[in-house]
């Protein structure tokens, strides 16, 4: 109690404590984690399912767009278009390649070492995929034909769909080239 008799202006450990989770709650980020049901798919297991793989680079954006993600899906409405330099796996797919994405102007190289068993940094903000590309760097795109007859990168959470290459010899190239010849 306060001299005045009133509790108003103590501050006890317990208020303290309800003041700060109070804080943290209403502070935290609406995106929710990822839920990954069976645990993430095996490096074997994303090449034999991929219905294409492909080594491509971030060329420009499809179309004008908002860049925003839709609230619920934290899908990106922009679309970015790759040119395609090797097919690994997969048919004939013509020289270019357009999926949902962002454009950036910064490298975002997997920390994971090859055979790769993770998303690299940018998926692991609670979206469960990467969806930002360096405009004019490489990447290893795993590669599922949707409904609609499209392309997506957005068939396991948290895997290694769309990574970054260090070049033409990159370790997780290499490795998936070699896997994908079983």
């Amino acid at each position: 109690m306060t001299a005045n008799g009133s509790e108003g202006a103590m501050m006890t450990p317990r208020r303290i404590t309800v003041g700060v989770l109070a804080a943290l709650l209403f502070s935290a980020h609406s995106a929710s984690p990822c839920t990954v049901v069976g645990g993430i798919s095996s490096p074997s297991e994303l090449v034999r399912t991929a219905d294409a793989i492909v080594r491509a680079t971030a060329v420009a954006y499809d179309r004008a767009t908002q860049e925003t993600y839709e609230r619920q899906s934290l899908q990106p409405h922009t679309r970015v278009r790759f040119k395609v330099h090797e097919i690994i796996r997969g048919m004939d797919m013509g020289d270019e390649i357009v999926l949902p994405g962002f454009l950036v102007d910064k490298d975002d190289y997997s920390d994971d070492p090859a055979p790769r068993t993770f998303v690299r940094w940018n998926g692991r903000g609670g979206g469960c995929f990467a969806d930002d590309y360096r405009r004019g760097g490489q990447f290893l795109l795993f590669l599922r034909r949707t409904s609609a007859g499209t392309y997506t990168v957005r068939w396991s959470p948290l895997a290694p769909l769309n990574e970054q290459l260090g070049g033409d010899d990159d370790p997780w190239l290499a490795w998936v080239r070699v896997e994908s010849r079983k």
